[in-house]
């Protein structure tokens, strides 16, 4: 269980970096291979140096990207890196100048002004992503000073693992018009049988996404997880020690605190313990009669009404928030909390109105009984 919960947490483990790992993975890899094949439709990648699990989405979402990227621009720095590195070899070496002139001359549409901090700052993201993911190594230097100063260099050196990272496609992604295009790359290689494409992808949505909401009547996975929901339980169980929880209008996974892993909710941060208050306030103000839902279990708010409720929530108990949270201008706190439930799905924007979703009713929080700031 632990090296499947491994592989799913990392994007590429390198046996330089964790040798024991590595081998305890090659070695067990036979006890969960049947439910990354069958029931995941995943490849699981053996190399020399490094054993990597490739985690299609079943669903593309919003939230889906690399963290810490804020910028298109980021994204394309970091593919033109991957272009860079292609053709170093293994341990061969080369410095930040190097990179800044190809990124430079390959950038689509423009010429990179490097004088420009963003631009240095976007590619110091993309260098430190590079680096922990071990597709190059700091030999001498610091990234960092290039913030600062756009004369700075360091000196890198290839580990020869660049061209892993992105898949290979057997046909050519520019061929593909949208991003409906580009998912259907994604079951290549799979029986094209409808019921197996729709396994896989119903057991990789719930992997990936903090839940799965019923689509309505046309909505074949969610039918696919009421019928089939003792068989998907039972898998995530066996392999992962998951539970699983079903209602009527999402599926989702409930971890223990012995195998969490990633980013989740509820945690230690401090917007997670915001949304948990807020939870609480929500189903208050329904018992009061003051929110209603409607029949898909949704609130239905305006933009302006939901930012009241935000700031009316800190005003009660802000107290206890963390500084960032506290002190800060109304816009921010909000823009925080507003980006944050995207990211778990706890609510959309549909036009000018927010649509509060059935989890947020999951879990709520609140402080002890005892606890003495002024939260009236």
């Amino acid at each position: 269980m632990k090296e499947l919960l491994a592989l799913l947490e990392n994007y590429i483990i390198l046996r330089e970096r964790n040798r024991e790992l590595y081998y305890s993975i090659k070695d067990n890899y036979e006890n969960f291979n049947d439910f990354l094949n069958e029931k995941l439709g995943y490849n699981l990648i053996f190399y020399e140096d490094f054993v990597k699990l490739e985690k299609i989405p079943g669903k593309p979402e919003d939230w889906m990207g690399i963290e810490g990227f804020t910028d298109v621009k980021e994204y394309i720095f970091f593919m033109l890196l991957l272009m860079y590195l292609e053709d170093k070899n293994k341990e061969e070496q080369f410095v930040l100048s190097f990179v800044t002139e190809y990124i430079s001359n390959q950038y689509p549409g423009e010429k990179i002004d490097w004088t420009k901090y963003s631009n240095r700052r976007s590619l110091v993201k993309v260098i430190k992503l590079a680096l922990s993911l071990g597709i190059m190594k700091n030999n001498d230097g610091d990234e960092d000073e290039f913030s600062s100063d756009e004369n700075a260099d360091v000196l890198y050196e290839s580990t020869g693992i660049s061209r892993y990272i992105v898949r290979a496609f057997s046909k050519d992604i520019m061929e593909c018009e949208n991003a409906k295009d580009l998912m259907k790359l994604n079951w290549e290689g799979i029986e094209q049988d409808k019921g197996v494409v729709r396994r896989n992808r119903v057991y990789r949505r719930i992997l990936l996404s903090p839940v799965v909401y019923n689509g309505g009547i046309e909505d074949s996975d969610y039918e696919y997880i009421k019928r089939f929901r003792s068989s998907l339980q039972q898998n995530f169980e066996n392999n992962l020690g998951w539970d699983l929880h079903v209602h009527k209008n999402g599926a989702l996974i409930v971890l223990s605190d012995d195998n969490k892993i990633g980013n989740v909710f509820p945690s230690m941060k401090g917007e997670s313990e915001v949304v948990l208050l807020l939870a609480k306030l929500i189903r208050e103000k329904l018992k009061e009669g003051k929110l209603s839902l409607n029949i898909d279990d949704e609130i239905v708010l305006r933009r302006e009404d939901f930012n009241k409720l935000l700031l009316e929530l800190r005003d009660k108990k802000g107290s206890g928030f963390k500084k960032e949270l506290r002190d800060s201008k109304n816009d921010y706190f909000i823009d925080v909390l507003l980006n944050y439930m995207k990211q778990f799905l706890m609510l959309e924007q549909r036009g000018d109105s927010i649509v509060l979703k059935p989890v947020i009713g999951k879990v709520v929080g609140d402080y002890p009984k005892d606890y003495l700031a002024n939260d009236n």
